[in-house]
This record gives C-alpha cells, structure tokens and sequence, in this order.
C-alpha cells in the first residue's frame, strides 16, 4: 500500500549545471566551505549548493558555494575563491561576503516557480520551498541568493533561522554580548601584563569627570563647572551622569528646575567661544506657568557666565527643521532612487528624482541653520540655546555641525570622535530607536546620524583641506552602525548602557570595578575592525594641520581660496564654481551662497542686514583652513554623496577613476615627501623647526605611511587595476539589480575624467 505521497524521482542533481566531474570538483570545496568563526559564535542553519548573483542579466559571473546564518551574521562561502585583492578594505571580523544580522533591513523569499513573494519576519512560518533570497541590507546593499540546486528543506530552514535571528527579542541577545564576554575573558592576560586600562584608544568617551573638565578648559569656558546632581542618573535617565553648568547655579536650583524639562533635561553645555559665549542644548519646558521664570533664571545664568554680559539666543528647532519623520521618509525615497530603481531614465529625471526625494534639502537645512547659529555665536557674540521638545534628536545634529564649522580641533580624527561621544553618545540619542536594532517599531527609526555624517560630507568636499579624516572614514564609521560587537551605537541613554553592561558584567563573572570601556569598547577602537595599514585610508593626505602652511614658488604662504586648477576636480563642482568663487565676471556673487539664501534678492544697493554682512565678509576673505569654516549652500554646491549612495552600485562604479583616483595621487606624494624629509633628516639632522604630519595616533611609523607607496622617479606609478570609484569598497556580487539599459549619470563620469589619462579614458569610457 502506498501512503498517498507522490513518488520522489529516482535521481535529483543538486549540482551546478556547469559542474560535471562530482569526485573533482565537488569533495575538495565542500571540506573547506568552512565559516571563520568569532568567539561565541555558532553555526545555526546553513544550506549547499547555493548561488549567489553577481550579474542581473547572466549568471556566468555568480559564485556557487554554501549560505550559512549563525548567531551573528549571514555569511556566504564560495567554492571557488577568486584571487584576493591585496589592496582592498578588510574587515578583521566579516569576510566580503558577510552580512551581520543587525544590518538586515528586509529578509525577502521568493518562489518562482509559484509567483509567491514572503517578507519574513520573527517566528513565522513559510507554506512555500523558496527558491530565491533576497536580503535588503541598511547599508544600501541588496544580496540575491538562488536555490534551484539547493535542498529546499535546507533553503527554508535557512531563509526562516536568517529571519528569526534578525529579529532579537531582548537586547542582550545582540551577539555583542556574547563576542565581548568570551574576548575579555580570552584577553584577560595580556591585559595583565601591560595593556592601557582603556584598550589602547585615546578618545575622550566622557563618563567620567576628568573628560568634561579637560573639555571646559581647552575651550576656555572658566564660567561653567562640572555638576554630579546626575549622578546615578537620579534626575535624568537620558542624561550622562557628569553635566556641565553654568558656575552661578546651585545644584539645588538645578534639582528643583528639573521636573519642569522633558524627561527632566535640564540644559546642557555644549561648547565655549574663545570670544566666551556658549552654545548650550535643553528639552522643553513642559509647563508654560513655570516657563518664564524658570527661563528667565536659566538665560540669567547663561549671560553671568559670558565676559561681556551678552544677550542669549533661544532657537526652537522643532518649528524651523523638519521633523524625523519627515527625514525617514526622505531617506527611504533617495534609497529607493540610488539603489531600488533602475538607472532606465534621462539623466535629467534622475537628478530631479534625487532633488524631490528632499534628502539633499533636508542636509541644505541643517547646514543652512548651523550657520544662523554660527553667526550669533561668532558674528554678534551672543551665547544660544538649542532647544527641542526631548533634547535628543535635531539638537544632536545642529550642535555637532556647529561646533565642527567653528572649531578646528573637531576636524581633526580623534577631536570628531569626541564630538560624537560628547554629542550623541552621551547626550542620549536613542541609537536603539532610531536604528531600529531589535526591528520592533518602525515609527521610531531615522537616519538622523546618517544626515549629520552626509552634512559633514559636504563640508569636507567643500573644504577638503581642513579635515584629517576622509570620506571612507565617514562610509566606515556609518558601516559600523550596524555592527553590533561595540557599545557606541548600542544604546538608547547612557543609563541604559551603564546598567545593560552592568547586567552584562555579572552574567559574564567580569568584576564590577572593572572599566566599561574594557570589557565592551566603543567602536573608536578601530584596531578590532581593521589593520594599522587599512587605517591609514581614514588619513586626509590634504589636511592641513594646525599652524602648518604651503609652499607656493619658493614662498610659504597659508592656505586660501585661489582659483587652483585642482579646486573643482577635487570636489566634483563646476569649472566656473572654484573655492567659493565663481570665474570672469560673476566674482562678485561669491558672497551669494549662504547670502542669498537668507535674502534672494540681495543686492550692495540695498541695506544689508548684520547676518548678510557677516556672511559677505567672510566669504570674500582667503578661507583659514584650521578656523571658521561656512558652508556654500546654494542648490549646486549640495551634491550627493555617491561613495554611500552609490558604492554598491555597478553602473556608478568608474573603473580607474572618481575620486579615489584623486586619493592615490595624493598619497602617492605624501608619501614621497616624507620618504624625502627622511632622507634629508638622515643627512643633516633634524631641524629645530620640523613638525611631524598630522597623524591619527599610534607609532609614527605605522601610521605617517600612506596607504600607497611612492615608487621610484624613474618608475612613475600608474592607477592600479583594482582601483575603482568606490574604493576601498568592493561592489561585486553586493547588488542584485535588473537589466540596465544605460546609464543616466554621465555628471559623475565627467567628475571622474579630469583626473583620468587618455589612454586610461579610452579604456573605461
């Protein structure tokens, strides 16, 4: 009797159609398609004979081998692993093809055969055998997987262990927890012998008092102290437990003002003028009888702590920015634009598609308010208050670009890192919610930190010269978002943090007395991600240290805004909009950025307005590349950011070409100063005067060496092979994308051609 099942067939090849030899071909691949493993890290469900693809329209370049999820990320091993390009970013913890589960946006499965389409989430079932995966990634990757040749059984369980692992219940059940107890434990005897009590890293993470107290006197702000009235967050649960404060408020004022603030924030100092007013940031008051006396004493104390008794602006960013969810839905449109839609339509269509996203007007309004900010504080020398309904959000974006155009220590590598540890870190930014870690809710999500690392983009393409980290830095440190092994991004509060590593701790036998920042790092620690040598590509081999200055024919002269031949190739703008300035007879209208935003129709007949004035002066002095820095936002000096949006996609990808070719020449010559200075240093000694170049930390030998070394003179280096538009990043086979019928960014591509030589254009165009 036959149970009523259909027969299974005799034979079913579960091969690659272009495998023939089974002994071969198959038996040695399968014993090394083995996952490289981190401590605490399992193999959950995993599935042969899988392909990934690399191309939309073929599959002659897809990549057959095993699909395995484990407790921390997705991880694709080939069978055949192409040669390794040497000179391309490796991540110490994820291979090429890894995934973490954190960064997964949508897990999608397909059944082709029936028309069926399942977006899975948590403890869902799947009626159907999938024969497709595809993986939407929050770093804008999107990952198709085939399972034709696949057990299907296999591919399901795969498909469901992939989408219930990407959807954690608990916080502590981010691999993070588990990674981090077994590397402290491992760890625990080098530390012993000598290792610094902080892991090695020298960013101020500013949890404990010395930090704020460096930070108060570094900007001169002798009005302002540290208060502890926060201690064990007894007052606030989202504010750090070390404030700083205005000198003429008593903790007991302080205490008594509290209830009245949004989840009892009371204002915060962010930064000191050398002229000695303050930017400060606070919560609303939630009870407007209470509001005028409590502000009034509030902005008493703020003017007490000013030289000159100067008026305090207030500025309300809830009524003059747009909200977060209106910079969600931006985001989700200019993702959908850049990496979900073909590149099928005019070039025109395109950019106007990108420009009605809004994401570009969303980043000209945080720029454009920022510097309204900038002007007060340094223009009339007021002191200002930011001030938001939760203190939370916008305010940690306007007052870390405020601080990053006035104060040069923040463009340098580590004084940006405490700038985000001071800002967001440690002011509360609810990392949990606004990335949406745990997947639970949706509403709460918003790219806010991605909008400030776009705004500070645009600053460094304007003015690449004046900061000491570079644009794959920022593309970095977005990446490590998503990356669940650090504590920075983690958390919703530092209360939040402090009692989850608290919990931590204990689950993990780690003494109590032992540093946070030990046993969980932040993500500032770079050398658990990338090699010293991998580092040196977050060097800006442009950026102008403080007090350092150029050579111009045989006279030292400091950087300014000239009209140099390299200015527009370098930031991909226009030949007639140089450094600021436009060519011929539009000179004149270089003030005409940020002024005619404030007032279209300005014009020197008319009265200028103090604002108007500020700005138009300092647009029409040289440009001081370790002062005040002032964005250009008119409409065509905003571009997109194409190393974040684009690097995934093949289409944008300019081989021997785009900015990275820029990069190259640049370190190539950096690097050939240096091994000159060395030689002389050799040769006569060094001189009293010598300064060393700017460096990110660490021994000078390691990190003054560029990423590229200088060749001979008589062997002039070329562009390698493997350079491409999204260096260091790699965008084979890290999006599925359909059939392409042209491309309509060709502005890009004319970007990229000054930097590129005939024969290497007549190769790639």
């Amino acid at each position: 009797m036959f149970s009523g099942k259909p027969m299974k067939p005799t034979f079913k090849c579960y091969l690659p159609p272009v495998q023939t030899d089974v002994k071969k071909t198959i038996e040695p691949p399968i014993k090394k398609l083995e996952p490289k493993l981190l401590p605490g890290e399992i193999v959950v469900n995993e599935v042969n004979f899988v392909r990934k693809c690399i191309s939309a329209e073929s599959s002659h370049d897809d990549l057959w081998g095993k699909l395995i999820c484990t407790n921390f990320k997705v991880s694709f091993i080939p069978q055949d692993v192409p040669s390794k390009q040497k000179s391309q970013l490796s991540h110490l913890l994820l291979g090429e093809h890894d995934i973490p589960l954190t960064c997964l946006e949508q897990v999608v499965t397909v059944n082709d055969t029936k028309g069926k389409k399942k977006v899975l989430g948590s403890n869902q079932k799947l009626k159907f055998n999938p024969t497709e995966l595809i993986l939407y990634c929050k770093d804008l990757r999107i990952i198709r997987f085939c399972f034709h040749e696949a057990g299907p059984e296999s591919a399901k369980k795969v498909c469901l262990a992939i989408a219930h692992y990407s959807h954690p219940a608990d916080l502590q059940l981010l691999f993070g927890f588990e990674y981090q107890g077994r590397r402290y434990h491992e760890s625990k005897g080098e530390r012993v012998n000598g290792s610094s009590p902080r892991g090695g890293f020298r960013t101020p993470i500013f949890d404990r008092s010395s930090d704020w107290d460096r930070e108060i006197k570094r900007t001169g702000a002798s009005e302002w102290r540290v208060c502890t009235i926060n201690d064990d967050h007894n007052v606030s649960q989202s504010l750090p437990e070390y404030i700083v404060v205005p000198v003429s408020l008593a903790d007991q004022d302080l205490k008594k003002y509290s209830i009245y603030f949004t989840d009892h924030r009371i204002p915060l100092w962010c930064w000191n003028h050398q002229n000695g007013s303050a930017l400060v940031r606070m919560a609303s008051i939630s009870d407007p009888v209470q509001q005028k006396k409590i502000d009034q004493r509030v902005f008493t104390a703020i003017t007490k702590s000013h030289p000159q008794r100067s008026e305090v602006v207030r500025s309300d960013l809830d009524k003059c920015l747009p909200n977060i969810q209106d910079i969600q839905s931006a985001f989700v449109k200019i993702r959908q634009i850049c990496v979900i839609d073909p590149f099928e339509e005019s070039e025109e269509r395109w950019l106007t598609s990108i420009e009605n996203s809004r994401w570009l007007e969303y980043v000209r309004a945080f720029l454009k308010h920022s510097a309204e900010i900038v002007f007060h504080l340094d223009g009339k020398n007021s002191s200002v208050i930011l001030q938001e309904e939760e203190d939370r959000d916008l305010n940690c974006v306007v007052s870390s670009l405020v601080q990053l155009m006035l104060d040069p220590h923040y463009r340098s590598l580590l004084g940006f890192q405490s700038l985000v540890q001071k800002e967001w870190v440690m002011a509360g930014h609810r990392f949990l919610d606004r990335c949406n870690h745990l997947k639970k809710n949706e509403k709460e999500e918003s790219p806010l930190f991605m909008l400030f690392l776009d705004c500070v983009w645009q600053m460094m393409n304007q003015y690449p010269a004046a900061f000491e980290f570079t644009e794959t830095y920022l593309t970095v440190l977005s990446d490590s978002m998503w990356i669940p092994l650090f504590s920075t991004f983690l958390f919703n509060s530092p209360k939040q943090r402090a009692q989850h590593l608290k919990d931590f701790a204990k689950n993990k036998a780690i003494p109590q007395s032992e540093d946070q920042a030990v046993y969980f790092p932040p993500v500032w620690d770079w050398s658990q991600q990338f090699s010293t040598k991998d580092q040196t590509l977050f060097n800006n081999p442009m950026y102008v240290g403080k007090g350092a200055a150029c050579v111009q024919n045989g006279e030292v002269k400091t950087f300014r805004r000239t009209k140099k031949t390299y200015s527009s190739t370098l930031r991909g703008m226009s030949v007639s909009v140089r450094n600021g300035t436009r060519s011929g007879e539009e000179t004149l209208t270089r003030r005409g950025s940020l002024v005619s935003e404030l007032k279209p129709d300005f014009s020197p007949v008319k009265v200028e307005t103090p604002s108007e004035r500020f700005f138009r002066d300092w647009f029409s002095r040289p440009v001081d590349q370790q002062g005040l820095l002032i964005p250009l936002l008119l409409p065509s000096h905003v571009a997109l950011w194409k190393l974040y949006f684009l690097r995934w996609v093949p289409e944008a990808c300019i081989p021997r070409g785009g900015p990275s070719t820029s990069y190259h020449k640049l370190s190539l010559l950096v690097d050939e100063i240096e091994t000159l200075q060395s030689h002389l240093r050799q040769y006569k000694g060094p001189s009293p005067g010598s300064t060393p170049l700017p460096s990110p930390g660490g021994p000078l030998s390691d990190h003054r060496r560029m990423y590229f070394k200088a060749s001979s003179r008589h062997n002039p280096p070329t562009p390698p092979d493997f350079l491409t538009s999204s260096f260091p990043f790699t965008p084979v086979g890290n999006l599925c994308r359909r059939s392409i019928h042209g491309t309509p960014i060709s502005k890009f591509l004319n970007g990229a051609r000054i930097w590129l030589s005939t024969e290497t254009l007549n190769d790639t165009v």
